[in-house]
């Protein structure tokens, strides 16, 4: 293990107090071999996986293969992960170039759709397609259902409890492969010292799909670490909500 991240550890271990890591995977529409790759090795690791499932696309053949994978959560990866936006903007599809209740919509038949196709492994959290919604609709997500909601990066004071992710393994805007591992490590680190100082978990992001051999490698080697260091635990997003709600009746 990267030994940053050995020393953050090990710093949550003399304090009596356990990290948390979390795995959120976007993108999943039906059965794949880049799925069942990314299920072996979750399974293999005792990791739990949450897949943020398209649900306009998807259907019986993806719950049928979840039910071999007794670790897997699915959220709504938003309706068709289609943007809408003007060229001259960011992708979005949940933004405010169209009229909300034609967005709600949408997400009220995704929801509906994965509880149905998924059953006790739903979860109600929103996974807002390229991590973007627009502020104007939190306030009605409640009403539709969902209990939290996942974009990318810190996260902030909102109307819905927020569990993000903070680690994304992809190069999006170079190699479109892995990430330079030393800066993943020191990533990994850096979130790790917040979360030993201001509490909360840590997200890993990681889209199974476009992965290459290095994303690969470099997974199971952060497995095979982290599942190996006392202060340090791979948990579950229905943990997560859970605990959201809780704080949220304090």
């Amino acid at each position: 293990m990267n030994t940053d991240i050995t020393t953050v550890l090990d710093r949550f271990q003399e304090g009596g107090r356990v990290a948390r890591f979390w795995l959120r995977d976007d993108d999943a529409i039906e059965p794949t071999p880049a799925l069942d790759r990314l299920l072996e090795l979750t399974e293999a690791n005792d990791v739990p996986l949450t897949l943020a499932v398209i649900p306009e696309p998807t259907g019986e053949a993806l719950a049928e293969r979840l039910t071999r994978a007794r670790h897997v959560s699915v959220t709504v990866h938003g309706w068709r992960h289609a943007n809408h936006a003007l060229e001259t903007s960011k992708k979005r599809e949940l933004g405010a170039d169209r009229p909300a209740d034609v967005v709600l919509g949408e997400l009220s038949a995704g929801f509906t759709k994965l509880a149905d196709l998924h059953g006790d492994r739903f979860q109600p959290v929103l996974v807002p397609p390229w991590n973007r919604i627009d502020p104007g609709l939190l306030p009605r997500l409640s009403g539709l259902g969902f209990r939290a909601f996942s974009v990318y990066g810190p996260e902030k004071p909102a109307v819905l409890p927020m569990i993000n992710t903070h680690v994304d393994v992809m190069d999006w805007h170079g190699t479109r492969g892995c990430r330079d591992r030393d800066a993943l490590w020191r990533e990994i680190a850096a979130r790790l010292t917040v979360c030993l100082e201001s509490g909360g978990s840590i997200g890993l992001l990681t889209h199974h799909l476009v992965h290459d051999e290095a994303v690969w490698a470099f997974l199971g080697d952060l497995f095979d670490a982290t599942t190996a260091h006392p202060a340090c635990r791979w948990v579950g997003l229905a943990e997560l909500v859970e605990e959201m709600a809780v704080d949220q009746k304090r």
